[in-house]
């Protein structure tokens, strides 16, 4: 009898295609991070069962720019970086469950194979996308991590351009923002093969870093914009209120989650 292996499809004999290795993942990256306020009725409309809208803040939204090298326990995707490099940008809100507060995932595009695999594994929403972010460096004309500094970032996704935002770095802060600064709750989804059957998969599931380090945060000022397409629905979210942008760089592993309940969330 023929035995395949591999963490994620394609299995084979010999694991060698398989689209992501098991974890644990390894990340490091550059966040921009632009927090906002919007209707909290547009934020509600995203959380199914058994999600709630949170206690304070309901309508308040990240949309985060990142740029990531990511690479298995051993590490040797670094050394060939098209198997570690790729950028992403998403949008965050908060909720509650069993009055706990949550970050979730609602919208996410990304420019690799494989970080689309990682997210449907983790839960994530994860479409392809073209990202791009201003890089900071301490030669020539790019920006240093500094007061005044500037940074642009972009994203765009089947040929339309759906967000667009320069941030302007103030000061040293304690933190990078609020509300991306909880556990995600993010629902696993998958139909099943046979019509009228529903959900092969549906469950709410816990996760976060399993270990985290971080630069200084910067906290600054950010001119963002969002537009609208036949095909993206982040413009629903829509700017009512400025709250702050952030630079960070960061470390961070994931190794798993938590499964919460199943079959409740009413998906079709």
């Amino acid at each position: 009898m023929a035995m395949v292996r591999g963490y994620f499809h394609p299995k084979t004999a010999t694991d060698g295609s398989s689209l992501v290795p098991s974890p644990p993942w390894h990340y490091s990256g550059d966040l921009l991070t632009v927090e906002y306020r919007t209707d909290p009725a547009r934020v509600r409309e995203l959380l199914p069962e058994p999600l709630e809208l949170a206690d304070e803040d309901p309508g308040a939204v990240a949309l985060i720019w990142a740029d990531w090298q990511s690479c298995s326990a051993f590490g040797e995707e670094l050394l060939d970086p098209v198997l570690s490099q790729y950028k992403e940008a998403f949008a965050v809100v908060r909720c509650k469950y069993k009055g706990q507060t949550y970050t979730r995932c609602v919208y996410i595009w990304v420019d690799k194979d494989f970080a689309i695999a990682r997210g449907l594994h983790q839960g994530y929403p994860k479409k392809l996308g073209s990202i791009h972010q201003t890089r900071p460096h301490p030669y020539g004309p790019a920006p240093r991590i500094e007061a005044g500094a500037q940074f642009g970032a972009t994203l765009a996704a089947a040929d339309r351009r759906l967000a667009q935002a320069v941030v302007t770095l103030r000061e040293p802060a304690k933190t990078n923002g609020f509300v991306n600064a909880h556990p995600m709750a993010h629902h696993r989804w998958l139909p099943s093969i046979e019509k009228g059957k529903g959900l092969a998969l549906d469950e709410l599931i816990e996760s976060g870093a399993a270990s985290f380090e971080g630069g200084q945060p910067w906290i600054g000022d950010a001119e963002l914009e969002l537009f609208a397409s036949p095909t993206e629905e982040l413009a629903r979210l829509e700017i009512r209120e400025p709250i702050a942008a952030y630079y960070r760089q960061v470390g961070v592993v994931w190794d798993g989650g938590r499964l919460l309940e199943s079959g409740t969330s009413g998906a079709e």
